[in-house]
């Protein structure tokens, strides 16, 4: 164990065997001094609630009890409010992003987007809409502050007062993913029921906006959303409306635009042709050769 000097106040986290892998993440959180357990029902809670005081017991860790607070619908956690299946901005929180004053300089563009970026899982095209502020801290840029850096910067603080309401995720019931990318960006939502969890976006890098057609099944992560790889994806194709051929530095690809279920023509998208039959050959069988 780590030596420290007698005064020195130590807290839960310190000590991770107290809490191990089977317990953490299971119905118990612990962050820096906070201890949060969270049950499905009440008969549950009583149960986590025993056995995590009773490993706190177990290595002599003490709580205040005038700090502590039991059977609540609602807590206020790392700036996020949790209750029964939702999770929401903390509007005490949001204040700091709501009265942040125009930024000056790149560093005060990139504090602001930190900020408001730790609550982007709550505002849909949150990509979209920080672009032209995300463009001012790219590498020689000139910092210069326009109407269209203002509307994105207006557009966030608004966001952030009126973000929804997100529901927690059930690991027994199944999951829907919507992708989508272009030449700008990626974006997806995590879905459960009809009800949005997570909204995920982020810019390609340059590296891989070369990339994307020249290199078959390139992967760009998305930040802030990890997907796990099984969880089934239930949009296909059905239906190529269009073709054509792009030139690349090195060659032509075969495009195709493809009509996807549960969306219209117009929402079709571009898609590598090769890929595309590789994955659902059944859609090119009745294609005039």
């Amino acid at each position: 164990m780590e030596a420290r000097p007698t005064n020195d106040i130590r807290i839960v986290c310190d000590y991770p065997d107290v809490f191990p892998n089977e317990l953490s993440d299971k119905f118990v959180v612990v962050f820096i001094d906070d201890i949060l357990i969270y049950s499905k029902t009440e008969a549950e809670h009583e149960e986590h609630l025993r056995l995590v005081l009773q490993r706190l017991r177990e290595h002599k860790l003490y709580a205040k009890f005038s700090k502590c607070e039991f059977w609540i619908d609602e807590i206020r956690f790392l700036g996020h409010v949790v209750s029964k299946g939702e999770i929401a901005v903390d509007p005490s929180k949001v204040s700091t992003v709501t009265n942040w004053k125009v930024p000056k300089i790149p560093k005060e563009v990139r504090g602001f987007l930190g900020l408001a970026g730790y609550y982007r899982r709550f505002i849909e095209n949150f990509l979209r809409i920080a672009k032209h502020m995300t463009s001012l801290l790219e590498k020689h840029a000139e910092f210069r502050w326009t109407n269209a850096q203002q509307a994105a910067f207006d557009e966030l603080k608004k966001k952030l007062t009126t973000a929804p309401v997100l529901t927690l995720p059930d690991q027994q019931k199944k999951f829907i993913v919507y992708c989508d990318a272009s030449r700008d960006g990626l974006g997806c939502v995590l879905m459960q029921e009809g009800k949005v969890i997570a909204y995920a976006s982020r810019q390609l890098r340059k590296h891989e906006l070369k990339k994307c057609l020249r290199v078959p099944k390139e992967q760009a992560p998305l930040e802030g959303l990890d997907v796990e790889e099984d969880l089934t994806y239930t949009e296909h194709p059905v239906k190529i409306l269009d073709t054509l051929e792009t030139n690349t530095r090195n060659k032509r690809i075969k495009m195709c635009r493809a009509q996807w279920s549960h969306h219209t023509e117009a929402e079709a998208t571009w898609e590598r042709e090769d890929e595309l039959k590789a994955a659902y050959p059944a859609l090119f069988a009745n294609q005039p050769i």
